[in-house]
């Protein structure tokens, strides 16, 4: 691999080159955007205020995806480790890795007429939890596994015998309940299964996302990992399976763009590196590693997520000042404003997180980014796009289902 490639897969590079960006947006450089530092502290105050009601005591989960499995007051990870049985915590891990993995990269943007009702209790659940909660049912009904006699696992043969018509009833996809991206969510679940195939250091014999427990820990001679460990294995494991495209000396780069304010000498000018999904994924694996006595450090080695719900934060408070056609017509993720939008946001949230735990109290240490996170910018934007506009972001994105 390149010097290039591997700069360009680390969380440093993520940084400085959005840092780029917002200095040259501060500079009145950018065609798309102001930004108005002065609505920093404000837009803080909100991430502080939705933190103290979501979560009074601050005792405040990360982000992940584990949070989407557990709305309407059902464990159901709980209804996992039961149907797992009396296996080694090295197996839980895997299983439970295997799960997140394939749950995260179905997280993508569901479209607002999409609904998931649960078939045991009956509630309906939109957006990311119902996203969520129909993967999580679709791994315990066995939809990922190659073998009948192990439902409870993704693997690469069942991840690659996987189509649109299997996929859809999975997510109850019908005319009148449409699910945007179902095609990609399928093509990145097949890439998937190729990966797991062809990345045996990382997915072994097995061929499935669990077995990153047993390369990262050494097959359980390590008990401590840092955070962007995980995220450089995902990167280098499934560097194949993003549809961008784009590569430098033959090496798939995945959720990484070109933008004339990105900076950069050599062979990387211009290159803005994001990896969201690759970001997201790992940020969701934190906890299986810990459940199975596992220390994760350097958590904020990671950086915040450039997704809609962050990046509408940032627009809906007004620290981010659009251009009056950003907010009239659609945009694909590989539109020019589209990347700087999500540069900004990244460079943004390492701003604001310093900002909302001075509102809140807590230190970095007790209160990382990926708690932040969580509190916290999603769901406050979340919370601003509801309120200003039925839950649509501020900036409407084409999504395929693969980034966003």
């Amino acid at each position: 691999m390149s010097d290039g490639v591997a700069y360009l897969q680390t969380t440093t590079a993520i940084r400085e080159r959005c840092q780029n960006v917002l200095a040259a947006t501060r500079a009145s450089k950018s065609r798309w955007f102001t930004v108005n530092d002065a609505a920093l502290a404000g837009a803080a105050d909100k991430v502080a205020d939705v933190t103290r009601q979501r979560y009074p005591t601050l005792n405040i989960p990360y982000h992940s995806r584990w949070r989407h499995f557990e709305p309407g007051g059902l464990d159901r990870r709980a209804l996992l480790d039961t149907a797992l049985g009396d296996v080694s915590p090295a197996e839980k891990a895997r299983a439970h890795i295997d799960l997140a993995v394939v749950s995260v990269l179905l997280d993508a943007g569901a479209g607002a007429a999409w609904r998931y009702v649960e078939a045991s209790n009956g509630q309906t659940f939109t957006r990311s939890e119902g996203l969520g909660i129909a993967s999580f049912h679709a791994f315990m009904q066995g939809t990922f596994s190659s073998d009948p006699s192990q439902p409870l696992r993704a693997d690469a043969n069942g991840l690659k015998a996987l189509n649109a018509e299997r996929l859809a009833p999975v997510f109850q996809v019908a005319a009148d309940n449409p699910l945007v991206g179902l095609a990609g969510r399928t093509s990145l679940m097949q890439s998937l299964g190729a990966a797991l195939a062809s990345q045996r250091q990382w997915f072994g014999s097995g061929m499935r996302p669990g077995s990153l427990f047993d390369a990262l820990t050494d097959y359980g001679s390590r008990n401590s990992i840092r955070a962007d460990e995980v995220l450089a294995a995902l990167l280098r494991g499934l560097g194949s399976i993003w549809p961008s495209g784009h590569q430098l000396g033959g090496v798939a780069l995945g959720d990484c763009w070109q933008h004339p304010l990105a900076g950069g000498t050599g062979a990387t000018t211009g290159w803005i590196p994001i990896h969201k999904l690759s970001q997201w994924m790992t940020y969701s694996l934190l906890e299986p590693f810990e459940w199975a006595g596992v220390q994760l450090t350097d958590l904020d080695a990671l950086t915040g997520l450039a997704e809609y719900r962050n990046g509408g934060l940032l627009v809906d408070s007004g620290v981010l000042i659009a251009a009056p056609e950003l907010l009239s017509q659609g945009y694909a993720p590989s539109d020019e404003p589209i990347i700087e939008w999500r540069a900004l946001t990244v460079a943004l949230l390492d701003e604001l997180a310093p900002l909302v735990r001075a509102a809140l109290g807590p230190s970095a240490t007790n209160l990382p980014l990926a708690c932040v996170l969580e509190g916290g910018t999603w769901a406050t934007g979340r919370a601003l796009a509801t309120s200003l506009r039925g839950g649509e972001p501020p900036i409407r994105i084409v999504s395929d289902g693969t980034v966003f």
